[in-house]
């Protein structure tokens, strides 16, 4: 009975085991669209009144659990009953990260101005008295959850190519844990950052220089830090989105990997996520014309 015991521990150890390592790769896989996610939450939430934003954060935090209570599901049945198709999910996934990646970059070009007009927009209707702030807050947030099924259905599918081929037990626990601890970190860092200027206004305020001096400093950080992640939230795109087309045609990841093989330790690393990143940017350049163009053809008949 004791043997027994023993025995089921050390297969229960090494399950979870099994499910920490592979979370933990799939997390670093997932990381271009955990950028892109912090960056679009901690937008979706300006405009609104200091004291409603944590409530708005809390909302969209439970809708994105909702989104993948869904998507997890879905995930396993996939992967279950359909393994074939995991990798061209992944390719779509792949692609569609590189495409909002050069999307971003283009967007200035393809649509002048239309950014700014919206923010414009959402901050007049948030200090208009005619605009029912319950309403305002149902917007956005059906909004935002809208945004994180998308995004969630990335972070998911990229979890499922990790742990396929693997049993039932630990791609539940990988996906699940991976549902989990993304939005748990996404969502605790979007009410940090929006949370940033409150706390550098109140330590401006404070009676010892050094606090006043953090909290100048804080407000002169917070509009940087979100460039900031909006910049290495879209390097992440092309370099996850690229590395996954790259290894999904087993040709092109060998050449890769040999071309890079003749280099020194350094240069091995470097040029491989190089090779990701423009092959992401060509794929995702592709997806925008085409879809451009099937906007303009669409538009004409």
């Amino acid at each position: 009975m004791a043997a027994s015991l023993l025995l089921l521990l050390d297969d229960i150890a090494s399950v979870l085991d099994d499910v920490s390592l592979l979370t933990k790769v799939a997390a670093k896989k997932t990381a271009g669209v955990l950028g892109d996610d912090l960056a679009l939450n901690a937008q979706q939430v300006s405009g609104l009144k200091a004291d409603r934003e944590l409530p708005v954060v809390w909302a969209v935090c439970k809708g994105s659990l909702v989104n993948k209570a869904i998507l997890v599901p879905a995930a396993l049945a996939i992967g279950a009953w359909l393994p074939w198709a995991v990798t061209p999910l992944l390719m779509v996934g792949g692609a569609f990260l590189c495409f909002e990646g050069v999307e971003k970059l283009a967007h200035r070009f393809l649509h002048s101005g239309h950014g700014e007009a919206e923010h414009d927009r959402s901050t007049m209707a948030a200090a208009n008295p005619d605009v029912d702030p319950v309403e305002l807050e149902k917007d956005k947030i059906k909004g935002a959850v809208r945004t994180d099924f998308i995004l969630s259905a990335e972070i998911i599918t990229i979890a499922l190519g990790t742990v396929q081929g693997q049993d039932f037990i630990t791609q539940l626990g990988v996906l699940v844990g991976i549902a989990i601890v993304m939005t748990v970190g996404v969502y605790g860092l979007v009410a940090g950052i929006v949370k940033l200027d409150d706390a550098g206004l109140h330590l401006s305020r404070s009676d010892r220089p050094s606090l006043r001096s953090l909290g100048r400093g804080i407000l002169a950080l917070a509009p940087w830090l979100m460039k900031a992640l909006s910049v290495a939230g879209t390097a992440a795109m092309f370099l996850v989105g690229g590395g996954i087309l790259v290894h999904g045609v087993p040709a092109v990841g060998h050449a890769v990997e040999a071309w890079s093989a003749g280099f020194g330790s350094v240069a091995g690393v470097l040029l491989p996520m190089l090779a990701n990143a423009a092959v992401g940017i060509v794929a995702g350049a592709i997806v925008l014309a085409a879809v451009e163009l099937a906007k303009k053809l669409f538009k004409k008949g």
